[in-house]
């Protein structure tokens, strides 16, 4: 029987996961994690991290509390050297097997079991609620589909721009420069952007 994961799960956690890449790099990106038994993720795209758990069979899976760094893994091309990210609060390396495949559109999924087989605790921490740290998670998710024929353009800038308003309201230094680096990255505010 593998290690339990670090954190409990419900519902949609989101984490990120890095995974060795061909050139013995760790890409980050942003995961969902869906609870249940086994916990599943879901990749969309060819994306590195869905051609590094074909590669690699698996991962690191980690839980941060820093929205830099989300934001980098969600809307970026991120690679560090090591598995474990400094700002990771708890991790669990991953078996990562493929149970289901389609398409929804022109996009491909991917659906993998997710088992720990290690894990670990950096720090404990005293849960807050800060709305500027979750408004800059959702609008990673938000910008991360402005280009998902799937999904209404205008609809998603929409809720950017709720998003932006909560981050400036509510959010501290590091969630403002987040969502500055959101804007930059998606280009989401320029009418002319093509997605």
């Amino acid at each position: 029987m593998s290690d339990p994961w670090p954190v409990e799960l419900r519902g949609v956690t989101e984490s990120l996961v890095t995974t060795l890449g061909p050139n013995d790099r760790w890409n980050v990106a942003a995961l969902g994690l869906h609870a249940g038994d086994p916990v599943t993720a879901t990749t969309w795209g060819d994306t590195r991290t869905r051609r590094n758990f074909h590669r690699q069979g698996g991962g690191y899976v980690q839980f941060s509390r820093d929205p830099e760094t989300f934001v980098e893994a969600a809307l970026s091309i991120y690679e560090v050297d090591g598995p474990v990210l400094d700002s990771a609060d708890a991790w669990a390396e991953v078996t990562a097997n493929r149970s289901d495949a389609g398409d929804d559109g022109d996009t491909r999924w991917e659906t993998w079991e997710l088992r720990p087989a290690d894990s670990g605790v950096e720090r404990e921490t005293v849960p807050t609620t800060n709305r500027g740290y979750y408004a800059v998670i959702e609008a990673t998710v938000a910008a991360s589909r402005l280009d998902v024929d799937a999904y209404d353009t205008a609809a998603l800038r929409d809720r950017l721009a709720y998003f932006e308003e909560v981050v400036e309201t509510c959010g501290g230094d590091r969630e403002r420069a987040a969502f500055e680096r959101v804007t930059e990255l998606s280009g989401w505010k320029s009418e002319n952007e093509s997605f």
